[in-house]
């Protein structure tokens, strides 16, 4: 788990590029329109959505996610359940801001064609939440603090050139 800036900086953009790839795909996938965008509209899609989302990560969801779980009254020494308050409070969040992303992108794109606003959020919110729930608590969060801790953890700040420590 990151303890400083810098490291919450990086781990929530790792976390929130394997979340993007998964979603995107998955959505691309159940709106039918995996096989008629091409590559690079694929690519073009998933820098923009990630963009998004770390700002909304990072500023919005993330701070607020971190508040309310950790104000709830538990063991605050247990792990697991840290991780499981926070991914769910996180995904909530998420989950809550870009499938309105998502809804917007849609309306102006002309792909909401005789359904209301509201059912078609509360239908892609329900949707995205039942995948993007257990893909954060068994495959993309443990991968992302395999990788962090692997990767990252430590290192930040303490890269060495000629034996002299940098910051």
């Amino acid at each position: 788990m990151p303890t400083t800036k810098k490291e919450n900086l990086y781990f929530g953009l790792m976390m929130c590029s394997g979340m993007v790839v998964f979603m995107t795909f998955y959505n691309l996938f159940t709106h039918g329109l995996l096989g008629s965008i091409s590559l690079g509209g694929i690519l073009i899609q998933l820098i923009g959505v990630f963009m998004i989302a770390s700002l909304v990560e990072l500023f919005i969801v993330g701070p607020v996610a971190k508040k309310i779980a950790f104000s709830l009254p538990f063991d605050k020494s247990n792990k697991v359940l840290v991780i499981v308050f926070l991914a769910f409070f996180m995904v909530s969040g998420m989950v809550l801001c870009m499938s309105l992303y998502g809804l917007l992108t849609s309306y102006f794109s002309n792909h909401l064609i005789g359904e209301t606003l509201f059912k078609s959020y509360f239908t892609l919110v329900f949707r995205n939440f039942i995948f993007a729930f257990p893909l954060q608590l068994i495959i993309i969060g443990p991968l992302v603090r395999f990788l962090f801790s692997k990767f990252v953890k430590g290192k930040v700040g303490t890269e060495t050139f000629a034996g002299v420590q940098s910051s």
